[in-house]
C-alpha cells in the first residue's frame, strides 16, 4: 500500500468516526456535540453553508445552523433516534466528500410521529487536524407530478 493510500484511508475512517459522533450526538439531543461536525465561525476564511431540506433552505455560519439544530431539538423533546446508511467518502489533500443517508424517528411535543430520510452530501477540509463538514446540502427525492416530497424512500 502507497503512503498516499494508506494516508487516504486514514482520512476515511477519521471522517466516518466524525460522523458516527455526529450520530451519537444527534440521539444524545447534545447540540454543542452535534455542532462539533461543523466548522465553527471564528476559522478565519471558512464559512459554514448549509443548504437544508426544509426553509429557509439555506443557512450561512454555524451559529446560524446551531440555531436550526436547536429549534430542531427543541420540537422533539423526547429526543430523535438518527442513523447513518450507504456512506461514501473520498479525499484529496486537505479537502474531502461525503454523502450519505440520513434518517430520523422521534416523536414531536404535540405526540406526532417523525420518521424520514435525507439525502446528504457533505464537504470536509482538515482544519487544526480534525476534518469537519464545511458545506452540506439535504435534500428529498421529489415527485413531480405531485409536487411531494418523498420523506422515508430508501435507497
Amino acid at each position: 500500500m502507497s503512503s498516499s493510500t494508506s494516508a487516504a484511508s486514514n482520512d476515511t475512517c477519521e471522517i466516518y468516526a466524525s460522523l458516527e459522533r455526529l450520530v451519537n450526538a444527534v440521539n444524545a439531543n447534545d447540540l454543542d456535540g452535534i455542532m462539533k461536525y461543523y466548522v465553527p465561525d471564528n476559522v478565519p476564511g471558512e464559512t459554514l453553508v448549509v443548504f437544508d431540506g426544509i426553509p429557509p433552505r439555506q443557512y450561512v455560519g454555524a451559529a446560524a445552523f446551531r440555531q436550526d439544530w436547536a429549534n430542531f431539538l427543541a420540537t422533539y423533546p423526547g429526543g430523535v433516534r438518527a442513523a447513518v446508511s450507504g456512506w461514501k467518502s473520498e479525499s484529496e489533500g486537505n479537502l474531502a466528500y461525503g454523502r450519505f443517508f440520513f434518517s430520523v424517528t422521534g416523536t414531536t411535543k404535540d405526540g406526532n410521529p417523525l420518521d424520514f430520510t435525507l439525502r446528504i452530501t457533505d464537504v470536509y477540509k482538515k482544519i487544526n487536524g480534525n476534518w469537519l463538514a464545511i458545506h452540506e446540502h439535504a435534500s428529498w427525492p421529489v415527485n413531480l407530478a405531485t409536487r411531494v416530497a418523498d420523506l422515508s424512500s430508501s435507497p
